[in-house]
């Protein structure tokens, strides 16, 4: 798992910086109702580096940012003084049905299982009735649904196979929204700016650890997989953005 206080300094400029966070919030916005977008109540939950945040801020919307990691929090309380709290998404500091939207950003699929639950369930309770739910959902698919990558075409097959259920899998998630009163409204799509992968950068996460699949499908496989991956052409030129979805649950 990130070391998210160490990262915390340098986390915007890897991981899409301003145009990822402006497509982020735009997205966000097209899911709010018309009243919502005047006035509303937004709790930003996994808030990070507040850089989605802040974008959510209009004149008369009250956001708060929640996080609960302190390095991303202090980063975030410089972008938004007063309006980030230390807080975990299963344990929300807030009341029941205080907020109109709960927004959580690239959150859930860091959870395990019964924590990404709790998160769904929490923002139940504190949802006022008609509140939204607006979640990124099958975030780490994203990179591999790109008809134009060819090195993500190598790669997917096998993580297929051995890809553990992801936590924030569309289905799942509406799933357990509907046990809290929350039901699937409307979904939209935004381009994940800057996160293109190149066929270097594959073979560089292929050659580590962190992502689950890889234990499970063996060193031998994997070594085969860079082995392929180092064949395609334009080794630094990094392939299409993935394309995120974006789900909004309404509170019953």
């Amino acid at each position: 798992m990130l070391d998210y206080d160490r990262e915390a300094a340098r986390y915007d400029a890897t991981r899409g910086g301003d145009a990822r966070a402006d497509a982020a919030a735009h997205a966000i916005e097209t899911l709010l109702p018309a009243a919502a977008r005047a006035v509303a109540r937004v709790a930003d939950v996994g808030c990070g580096t507040g850089i989605v945040t802040v974008r959510v801020l209009r004149p008369g919307r009250s956001v708060i940012g929640i996080d609960r990691s302190a390095g991303m929090a202090a980063v975030a309380a410089g972008r938004l003084p007063g309006r980030i709290t230390l807080g975990n998404a299963t344990r929300l500091p807030l009341a029941s049905g205080s907020v109109d939207v709960v927004t959580m950003v690239w959150l859930l699929h860091l959870l395990p299982a019964a924590a990404a639950a709790a998160a769904i369930a929490e923002a139940g309770r504190v949802l006022g009735p008609g509140g939204l739910l607006i979640t990124t959902v099958g975030k780490n698919d994203a990179a591999f649904d790109q008809a134009d990558d060819d090195a993500a075409a190598i790669v997917g097959p096998v993580r297929a196979r051995f890809g553990h259920d992801q936590t924030d899998r569309l289905g799942r998630v509406a799933d357990i929204g509907g046990q809290h009163g929350l039901a699937l409204a409307a979904q939209t799509t935004f381009v994940g700016r800057g996160q293109g992968v190149s066929p270097r950068r594959w073979r560089k996460r292929l050659a580590g650890d962190a992502m689950a699949w890889i234990g499970a499908a063996g060193r031998e496989q994997v070594d085969a997989l860079c082995a392929q991956v180092a064949e395609l052409p334009d080794q630094d030129r990094a392939r299409p953005d993935p394309v995120y979805q974006l789900a909004a649950l309404r509170s019953s």
